[in-house]
């Protein structure tokens, strides 16, 4: 009797734990493509494309390989739309001795496959997923007894247990653990981007782009562009190309925006590295190569170290931990509707349309364009925490619950009430002047506050302080703020909460 063993669409590595549990003689894998995760979320057409894409290569190596592999596409006539239908379908199939799966890496789909066993009354075996370098019961124990769970001496306890950019005697490289102060240069006025590399659309490509255009024609997001990696080989490539291309400059332009460059010097491996195409501690280590070998600065290489060793793990730690009631958070009770922008319609914030339109043609904007710019907005708007995660997991490629809930609702919304973020990330249209040349191109000037053509983030951001008062005055990092709106006239506070009701009535009647 054999072993089934059930591949998730984020589980495509060869050396996941379930397929190294696995006999190749005896032993089936199988795959699907469910319509109840393609819907879960209104996902960006590009997403579906590169996760189904993606699946559909790993199981034809899996077949190369001699594997015996049942893979059901979403448009077969027979498909049962979700993984316990389908999983039931095979178990009476094949009736295996056993099912085989990798744990997952969101808790709704985790819940399903806890249930498996009193379903099929069968053992159900769940093992780890050791692509991560830090177990949820290894975070549980380090953030036991702590007051603040900071990812900063979380990503310290990383760099040691991998030693990576470590010395001899266990101190970091260069001295220091971390050299954010270093990145955070707005990028140069005229510079030289290197086009991204190229992917062929292989007949399977071709195949799930006529799926998506077929049965998700309404969904947000463009076609036209697409340009993922969906196999390991050509993953690595885009790997390679960072690390040579972009990554000596990476560091110091991290934080900065330019019009028309969706990608500047940033890596786009996110959705390579949550899909299983590339292996985390592999992209670290390749970068950490890439300072001994002398061809990156050591501010460039522990910054993309930090991203993925230090953040990414803190991330899911922080998940797992707190889930599920993480998801019931709303500390600054944002309830304002998603406005209608979000989703392509126009806006006269350039720097907002801007990422939207990245967002749109690339199902990709970078990390400050996420945080400073499409999240600054959400938090200074008060925008609804709940519609706010649902678009950020819906458009981006490399989104999945356990890595967008915390980044948004924790980080950029602030509505875990801190436990992600020291302080809200909250910001005026000064910061967006300084980083970018948005504001060069936009109908809003940066520097106004309440006059008709005043940047709409400049009447927000100081309404979010007065809003939020209590609460910022509380917190060392901003406390200062309200001193400072404090010590505004009467008159002045007036006009600036008189604009920036105006704005939000703009916002709603889609006129901003």
């Amino acid at each position: 009797m054999s072993t089934l063993c059930l591949v998730l669409g984020d589980q495509l590595s060869h050396k996941i734990s379930s397929l190294r549990a696995l006999d190749k003689k005896t032993d089936t894998i199988m795959m699907c493509e469910v319509m109840e995760e393609a819907t879960y979320a209104p996902h960006h057409k590009q997403k579906i494309t590169f996760i189904f894409s993606a699946m559909r290569h790993f199981a034809q190596e899996l077949k190369d390989q001699g594997w015996n592999v049942l893979y059901k596409k979403l448009d077969d006539p027979d498909n049962t739309r979700n993984f316990t239908n389908e999983l039931q379908r095979r178990f009476n199939q094949i009736r295996p001795r056993k099912i085989i799966v990798t744990e997952a890496s969101e808790w709704r789909v985790q819940q399903y496959i806890k249930s498996w066993q009193n379903l099929l009354g069968i053992p159900v075996e769940i093992l780890p997923d050791d692509r991560f370098l830090s177990t949820p019961t290894e975070f549980s124990q380090w953030a036991q007894n702590r007051k603040q769970l900071r990812m900063e001496f979380f990503y310290r306890e990383m760099r040691r247990k991998y030693n990576i950019l470590m010395n001899d005697d266990g101190t970091p490289v260069g001295g220091e653990w971390n050299f954010d102060k270093e990145n955070r240069d707005p990028p140069p006025t005229l510079h030289h981007y290197p086009p991204r590399p190229p992917h062929e659309l292989t007949v399977i490509t071709k195949e799930v782009l006529n799926l998506v255009k077929d049965n998700f024609s309404q969904n947000f997001g463009s076609l036209d562009s697409f340009m993922y990696a969906v196999t390991a080989k050509d993953a690595g490539r885009d790997l390679d190309f960072f690390i040579d291309q972009c990554l000596p400059y990476f560091g110091s332009f991290q934080d900065g925006m330019n019009k028309d460059e969706p990608f500047l010097y940033h890596s786009r491996l996110s959705a390579y590295i949550n899909v299983g195409l590339l292996l985390p501690l592999d992209v670290c280590r390749k970068a950490e190569n890439a300072y001994h070998q002398g061809k990156v600065p050591l501010n460039a290489a522990e910054g993309f170290i930090r991203q993925i060793l230090g953040w990414r793990e803190y991330i899911r730690g922080i998940y797992w931990h707190h889930m599920p009631h993480y998801s019931e958070l709303n500390s600054l009770n944002a309830h304002e509707k998603l406005p209608s922008f979000f989703w392509g319609t126009d806006t006269n914030m350039f720097c907002v349309a801007e990422t939207i339109r990245h967002t749109h043609d690339f199902a990709y904007s970078h990390h400050i364009q996420r945080l400073m710019v499409t999240g600054n907005f959400s938090l200074l708007a008060g925008l609804d925490v709940r519609e706010v995660q649902e678009w950020y997991l819906s458009v981006y490629a490399d989104a999945f619950e356990w890595v967008e809930m915390p980044n948004t609702l924790g980080m950029a919304l602030f509505g875990d009430g801190g436990i992600v973020a020291s302080k809200p990330y909250a910001a005026s249209g000064k910061y967006i002047n300084k980083m970018s040349n948005y504001c060069q191109h936009c109908k809003y000037n940066p520097n106004l506050m309440t006059e008709e053509n005043a940047c709409p983030f400049n009447a927000l951001y100081w309404n979010f302080v007065d809003k939020h008062n209590v609460m910022l005055n509380k917190n060392q990092r901003m406390s200062f703020m309200v001193s400072t709106w404090n010590k505004f006239s009467k008159e002045k506070r007036n006009n600036i909460k008189e604009k920036a009701r105006n704005i939000l009535t703009q916002m709603r009647n889609g006129t901003l």
